[in-house]
């Protein structure tokens, strides 16, 4: 639900002291701006792709990146999945984008292959990592300080609506809960209100987090400007009032 966990190190380490493997899901705009996982001392690290400048598509665009703590590929080895890295080339200091370890895959090993996706997720990850080239770790930290910064904003000019409250961590990246509970309005309710304004409300977690009351997860990104941001505010306190 957006919130920065601040006891990773922690998990890890008690994750290794009971002989278990620690895995990190992570979403990679935080890379720029947050700890990541292999400092933390994680085994494997894993997210979803879309936020590197892969478009939403009406949901489609799916891709998804793992990492390993691995120096034999044994990891690796058995992921059911197409992998691809980044690759020297013959030119000295030009790189290409290929296929890892092509023997576990149908394409080395035929009907014997331990993949079973297609090539939709391969140009997912072409378009991922040409977003990463022309950002740079400077680029990525902008993204992430951008995304915390509206995001921040979002929460507190929605925290100032008379019956809403911002619940959970006030430490967060992109996605926080907002809550209706004090307006006595359910969150079916301000959603259908706010495509009125043109607006898609938040995700509704009543259903699946009942001990939250009547919230929602708001996500604010490097999409959404200041003026953006403040009509929402504006329609959220018209349709709770």
């Amino acid at each position: 639900l957006g919130t920065i966990e601040a006891a990773g190190a922690d998990i890890v380490r008690l994750a290794h002291e009971h002989g278990a493997l620690a895995i990190a899901g992570v979403d990679p705009i935080t890379l720029g701006v947050l700890t990541p996982p292999g400092t933390l001392g994680a085994d494997i690290a894993c997210g979803d792709i879309q936020p590197l400048g892969v478009h939403m598509h009406a949901g489609g665009g799916c891709s998804g990146f793992i990492a390993f703590r691995d120096d034999d590929p044994i990891f690796a080895q058995e992921c059911p999945l197409e992998l691809y890295t980044v690759l020297e080339t013959k030119t000295p200091g030009q790189y290409a984008v290929a296929e890892a370890i092509a023997e576990r895959t149908s394409y080395g090993s035929r009907d014997q292959g331990k993949d079973w996706v297609g090539t939709a997720s391969g140009l997912w990850t072409i378009a991922a990592a040409v977003y990463m080239a022309v950002m740079g770790p400077q680029g990525f930290r902008e993204v992430g300080e951008t995304c915390i910064a509206r995001s921040h904003y979002a929460a507190a000019l929605l925290a100032e609506v008379p019956g809403v409250s911002v619940k959970l961590s006030p430490h967060f990246f992109k996605e926080f809960v907002v809550n209706f509970d004090g307006c006595g309005k359910t969150v079916a309710e301000v959603n259908k209100a706010l495509l009125g304004h043109g607006i898609f409300g938040g995700k509704d977690l009543s259903g699946e987090f009942p001990e939250l009351g009547q919230s929602a997860l708001y996500c604010v990104t490097e999409y959404h400007n200041k003026d953006e941001i403040e009509r929402l505010a504006a329609a959220v306190t018209e349709v709770t009032a």
